[in-house]
């Protein structure tokens, strides 16, 4: 059986009147699908939509076969035990049930055709990293990425067709992201997920781009996604560039069938002053100059119209992913300057940190979910250990306050610099005229991040060792170009915690440590 999922003529729009989709039609076959958008495209909420999460106003969902959905924000009962979590435990008590000899039709019922669910079960934890938690143990002992894994175990005992996936290495490290990658790698039947994970892209068949409400198939995966826009937009490009050109040209032969219509006016109207032609005649004249003047003029009218379409529908093509272009001169710490210096540095974890960043180093702190890299960055500031200006941007983006506008915010962290001039910092990081005066409660995550970012990067005094804590989670692969931008102007010492091997190495890290619950150790490049 071939199994698909088909979307016809989706239209849904928000409480408030707000269209995400209207008449949008798709089928995604039994491939794996990876699906790309800027942050507030959409791509959560139609995965929801495709679950049954959410209903469209309009349009059909049809899906062949079991359906499987791990949501993006999955939290579960910490109270439940794990074989709850996977849904057999019923069928495990049933079991034991009949197997001390109550034969009754209730237990036989409830059993089915899953005798083997628990060795399948183990199993497909083992397959996921996950074989030493026990069926018995407590959702609530498990870590983050645990549970994250937990989740996907549990859509995957169903034997689920068609799966669906929303942003799953979120919050994964290293290894837990590689048990996902495998499972995806072996993964039949038609596969959806949505995703900033570039390595994960990476393995998927196809790419679907959701932009303005329409998703358009690219064969392959991100790698030759990327390449295939980059061509599509050298092309789009050039025909703003043609169209534009053909609209000055229309412009400007319209501009002059006017001026020679208006000559030929004049000059009629001083030659029947002047007496010369018949009154009669003249206004012959008159109305024939009138009809073919405007035929004329028509005719230029019309080609300028259609200038203008082509040169709409040109930029139309041109995606609108702007980049970062900052300076940061202020941000430079010279070579060789200690920046932090940690001496037998006890965390709460219990682990004795020792640790010295010189100069312009950009360090990646790497391990296991749960080891403390977040700890360590936290404390850091707390104790306020650093020897130079310093900044902390966290996990949640709660730096800034949501009852100010972006400037207001900067204003804050760059009290003494002229609002003119952090209006013109702001616009390069993208908000540029009243974007800048958007309260920051009303903005999307990745126009959140950003100007956090931008605070950071732009208060007073700017800083010389900027630490991230995964910078790149819930960001759309526009907003993590964005970010790397921006980085590859920064001039200081760059300490990074994160999982995104790909991010990682895109930023230039020139000294890997690694942190577990044992030690904080330099390692070789991942």
């Amino acid at each position: 059986m071939s199994y698909s999922l088909t979307c016809t003529d989706l239209f849904f729009a928000w409480p408030d009147g707000d269209v995400l989709f209207d008449g949008l039609s798709f089928v995604a076959g039994p491939v794996r699908s990876g699906l790309v958008g800027r942050n507030g495209a959409g791509k959560s909420t139609l995965l929801r939509l495709i679950a049954g999460r959410l209903n469209p106003q309009r349009g059909s969902i049809r899906v062949s076969g079991e359906l499987g959905y791990l949501p993006q924000d999955l939290t579960l009962d910490v109270t439940l035990t794990v074989d709850q979590a996977l849904g057999i435990a019923g069928i495990r008590k049933a079991i034991t049930a009949i197997e001390a000899g109550d034969a009754s039709e209730h237990n036989f019922s409830v059993v089915g055709d899953g005798w083997d669910v628990e060795e399948r079960a183990e199993a497909m934890l083992g397959k996921l990293g996950l074989g030493s938690i026990g069926l018995d143990r407590s959702v609530g002992e498990l870590s983050g990425g645990e549970t994250i894994l937990l989740g996907l175990a549990a859509e995957l005992l169903k034997r689920p067709d068609v799966l669906l996936l929303d942003e799953p290495t979120n919050n994964l490290d290293l290894r837990a992201r590689r048990q996902l990658y495998d499972a995806v790698d072996t993964f039949r039947g038609a596969l959806i997920v949505v995703s900033h994970d570039r390595e994960l892209l990476d393995r998927v068949d196809q790419i679907g781009d959701l932009r303005r409400g329409d998703l358009t198939w690219y064969g392959g995966n991100l790698t030759a996604y990327e390449e295939a826009v980059a061509v599509e937009q050298e092309a789009a490009e050039r025909m703003v560039r043609s169209a534009e050109s053909d609209l000055r040209k229309q412009k400007k032969e319209l501009a002059e069938a006017r001026m020679k219509m208006d000559r030929r006016r004049a000059a009629g109207q001083r030659a029947f002053e002047a007496g010369g032609i018949p009154k009669i005649v003249a206004g012959n004249l008159k109305r024939n100059a009138q009809v073919s003047a405007a035929k004329h003029i028509g005719m230029h009218a019309d080609r300028f119209d259609a200038a203008k379409e082509a040169l709409d529908d040109a930029e139309e093509k041109v995606h609108d992913d702007e980049k970062i272009r900052v300076d940061l001169p202020k941000t430079i710490v010279h070579a060789g300057r200690i920046v932090l210096k940690l001496e037998d540095y006890l965390l709460r974890t219990g682990l004795e940190a020792s640790l010295e960043i010189r100069g312009p180093e950009r360090i990646a702190l790497v391990g296991p979910n749960g080891a403390g890299k977040s700890t360590l960055l936290h404390a850091i500031v707390a104790d306020e250990k650093p020897l130079v200006p310093y900044r902390l941007l966290p996990q949640r983006l709660d730096l800034l306050r949501d009852d100010l506008s972006v400037v207001e915010n900067l204003a804050l962290m760059a009290p003494t610099v002229e609002n003119q001039d952090r209006r013109s910092r702001l616009a390069r990081f993208l908000f540029r005229g009243r974007a800048a005066d958007q309260p920051v409660s009303t903005l999307s995550g990745g126009e959140r991040f950003r100007a956090t970012l931008a605070a950071l990067l732009l208060a007073e005094p700017p800083p010389q060792l900027l630490m991230l804590d995964e910078p790149t989670n819930n960001l759309d692969l526009s907003s993590v170009t964005q970010l790397t931008d921006a980085l590859a102007s920064y001039q200081g010492a760059l300490v990074v915690a994160s999982h995104d091997l790909p991010f990682l190495r895109s930023i230039g890290i020139t000294r890997w440590l690694q942190l577990d619950q044992h030690e904080l150790v330099d390692i070789d490049p991942l």
